[in-house]
């Protein structure tokens, strides 16, 4: 336990005197995360203690909110560091990040096992009909009691002390496992020495690698990092077939080294103990456990779900092989398209059939534009608007902040935007909070953050995207407005705090208005003329919307495929993890020219923790929800319907987790839907 002097200039634990409450940044050193989180972790064993010890009858007031009000430092001190350390973390954060893992696996068994609190819960749970309670209310209570009972509260002594070793054990198991794919990303560097070694390359692809060599003291080069942004255009463009050959393996093999950044064994190890854990509390797989408390409910459903997308797109995916070893073939290239050629011969394939390539689309997809797009969407759809602000903490000198006003220009909350990759930063894209929404405690504004990895322009240009960047960022801020629209008065279902199937609603809907039109002839334009896209162009980009989504659908299901199979078994002693993949694929029939999104070595989404585990398949099942409720606003003949707007906003946007996603999704839309869409959408419908 820290001493008082080591808390009394501890900033995580002082008030935060900072615009709007945004954290201290610059003041927290890594050696003030341990003595805040011992600090905060008593505070709420203390809470924990006065609710489940006291001889009051358990009232919804002094069990339910009082559980709800527990535990305000630790989320606190928890927010930052945990931000921190997926977003600009080092060496010490990542130490604290191994020590922390098992003690907070460890205090949150102490809550939800602890017999005395459960049994108060268990009490209002039986009595809940008759204790007056509004909707919301008995929701949190309803989730309360879920949370208990699938964290081992029910079980017998023996049985709770080893489900607490193993979740303990998997809370480090994870944190490793991320570590090791960041150590494998920050490693790696593909130095292009000379012109040669450039060909193909465009220039804002040239721009951004000689950005990324001069962050690693190599001025004058050009440096292709493992980050989306920097590999996958390098894959687009390099007409040198053995550097995208060299640079592609290095990428899938992140986490598959055979070295002590390896992540077999972690799986291995990973997926005997959830199945250990899934049976201790009653269920044959980890993923009947998993999926029994998300839309899907079960292994079967989603099996279906990925099965009627695989087989249209597997054979969209075949259709345009052939395509590119066709394109090969009368360029004289004589090869068999690799899996490192695909991105190659896909943009020259594309530039043929709609004469559209990224590198006469970038121009007009200028970062700053884009961000701009997103929040005039927010504001049409809504009435949100954005005050940038220009003195506030920062952890990093390129994140930037926004107070968010709604229609009345009352402020909502805080949006924080860190947009660019470096080293000290996990690949992807996610949105997160410094704090979230709520009003038990007081009239509590979010402070929300997205985190990108985009390529920095070089000296003195602006970063530019991609279409898919642009979705990405477009994404991203979709679940940031489920964050910072959050109307709720209870903390547990503030937000994003919905099953994983239904929490990529928001967020792929929100993709679907980069595509209009008005939004793309408004934000569009070129970064050096500032003219918008031409009328041409922005006809043939729409028109290649489904280019290549055979590809893009099946490495996709392919990794949804071996996450939910993984999770399906029953036994996995002796598991060779590197033999489970290939045979998961050669048994849905994997095309040998693509692979999988994520491999699982470094699929951080499924074992980082449990986040996404038995769960990749989310994203195909918001998107049969996201293509249907976006119908909804085509029906109309207006894309930013008032009426329909306001209901999406009601029932999805503003409401957290006050229903069973069913009902909020049938509350807007009036029904359930079907694939059709979905299929439709991706261009794959018969």
């Amino acid at each position: 336990m820290a001493s008082n002097a080591n808390l009394s200039g501890n900033p995580l634990l002082a008030a935060w005197n900072t615009p709007f409450g945004i954290p201290p940044f610059e003041n927290i050193a890594p050696e003030h995360y341990r003595p805040a989180f011992d600090r905060a972790l008593a505070e709420q064993q203390a809470e924990i203690a006065d609710i489940a010890e006291s001889e009051a009858a358990p009232t919804f007031v002094n069990t339910i909110e009082a559980l709800e009000r527990s535990g305000a430092t630790l989320k606190r001190v928890g927010g930052v560091f945990f931000n921190l350390a997926g977003s600009h973390t080092n060496e010490a954060i990542q130490a604290v990040e191994r020590e922390m893992a098992p003690i907070l696996a460890k205090h949150r068994n102490s809550i939800f096992m602890n017999e005395a609190l459960y049994r108060r819960v268990a009490a209002l749970y039986e009595q809940r009909e008759t204790l007056g309670l509004n909707g919301e209310q008995a929701r949190v209570l309803d989730r309360y009691h879920t949370i208990f009972v699938r964290a081992g509260a029910k079980l017998g002594p023996n049985e709770k002390k080893r489900l607490a070793a193993i979740t303990e054990r998997l809370a480090s198991l994870g944190t490793q496992f991320s570590q090791n794919v960041l150590a494998d990303e920050k490693s790696y560097q593909l130095v292009l020495e000379g012109e040669e070694d450039l060909a193909g390359l465009p220039s804002f692809l040239r721009e951004a690698a000689a950005q990324a060599a001069e962050e690693r003291g190599l001025k004058g080069k050009h440096v292709i990092t493992l980050s989306r942004s920097s590999i996958e255009p390098f894959l687009q463009f390099s007409r040198r077939r053995d550097l995208r050959e060299q640079a592609f393996k290095a990428w899938a093999s992140r986490g598959d080294n055979n070295g002590p950044t390896d992540n077999k064994a972690i799986i291995a190890e990973m997926a005997a103990l959830r199945v250990e854990r899934a049976r201790l509390l009653g269920h044959k797989t980890f993923a009947d456990f998993k999926l029994s408390d998300t839309m899907a409910k079960t292994p079967d459903a989603v099996l279906k779900l990925l099965n009627d997308v695989w087989s249209p797109a597997r054979a969209r995916a075949e259709a345009e092989r052939d395509d590119l070893q066709a394109l090969a073939q009368a360029q004289g290239d004589n090869i068999v398209i690799e899996p490192w050629d695909w991105r190659f011969y896909a943009d020259q394939v594309r530039m043929a059939r709609h004469n559209l390539d990224e590198a006469t689309i970038k121009p007009y997809f200028r970062l700053d534009r884009i961000i701009e797009a997103a929040f005039e969407t927010a504001h049409r759809l809504f009435g949100l608007s954005f005050r940038e602000l220009e003195d506030f903490p920062k952890y990093h000198p390129d994140i930037r902040a926004w107070q968010v006003l709604d229609a009345d220009g009352a402020p909502i909350g805080t949006f924080i935007g860190d947009y660019f990759a470096r080293s000290s930063k996990r690949s992807g894209a996610w949105m997160s909070a410094f704090r979230s929404q709520e009003k038990l405690t007081g009239d509590v504004r979010p402070i929300i953050v997205n985190v990108m990895n985009f390529a920095k322009g070089g000296a003195g240009e602006p970063s530019l995207l991609s279409f898919d960047d642009a979705r990405t960022l477009f994404h991203e801020f979709g679940h940031g407005l489920h964050g910072l629209l959050s109307n709720v008065t209870y903390p547990l279902l503030a937000g994003t705090s919905v099953s994983t199937d239904f929490v990529e609603l928001p967020s792929q809907l929100f993709e679907h208005w980069l595509s209009q039109p008005e939004i793309l002839r408004g934000y569009a334009t070129h970064y050096r003329t500032g003219e918008p896209m031409p009328e041409e162009l922005l006809e043939r980009l729409m028109a290649a919307r489904n280019f290549n989504q055979g590809f893009a659908t099946v490495e996709y299901l392919a990794s949804a495929f071996v996450d939910l199979e993984l999770h399906r078994r029953k036994d996995v002693t002796d598991l060779d993890i590197s033999a489970f993949e290939k045979d998961t694929l050669n048994k849905i029939g994997m095309p040998r020219e693509i692979i999988m999104r994520h491999r699982t070595p470094h699929f951080t989404h499924v074992f980082s923790g449990d986040g996404y585990s038995s769960g990749y398949y989310s994203y195909l099942w918001s998107e049969v929800l996201d293509a249907d409720a976006f119908m909804a606003f085509e029906e109309t003949g207006d894309a930013f319907n008032e009426e329909m707007a306001e209901k999406l906003k009601r029932f999805i946007y503003s409401a957290g987790n006050l229903r069973d996603p069913a009902e909020a999704y049938t509350a807007f839309r009036g029904r359930l839907p079907t694939a059709d869409a979905l299929l439709a959408k991706r261009g794959l419908a018969a």
